[in-house]
């Protein structure tokens, strides 16, 4: 595989999680398998939805299916995603917290 190919299915697999849907059924994976019912509850996602992007997920890679009688549980394929997923949370929090503090800096210099 050549750079380009490594970075189109890098790109393509931040396209299928970049969804904000999408992230919400990746937090409620969080804890581990859950099933189209409980997610439905949990995310407030129509079921019609829900089952396009768990298909799209599922199609990518990330996330992965177990039947258990008429139950289809789901699970994050690799667990790394939730850890990119809770650092890019974290540069987004300093981002906001900073600019916050310049804001603050700025009005307490105009008093």
């Amino acid at each position: 595989m050549n750079k380009n190919d490594f970075y189109n299915l890098h790109a393509d697999v931040c396209k299928t999680i970049s969804n904000p849907n999408r992230q919400a059924i990746l937090d409620m994976m969080r804890s581990g398998e859950i099933t189209v019912t409980e997610l439905v509850k949990k995310t407030g996602i129509s079921q019609a939805n829900l089952s396009q992007h768990l298909s799209i997920l599922r199609s990518k890679g990330v996330v992965n299916t177990r039947r258990d009688g008429n139950n289809i549980y789901y699970s994050i394929s690799n667990m790394k995603i939730i850890q990119a997923y809770d650092l890019i949370s974290e540069v987004l929090q300093e981002s906001f917290q900073s600019k916050h503090d310049t804001v603050v800096e700025a009005m307490e210099g105009n008093s």
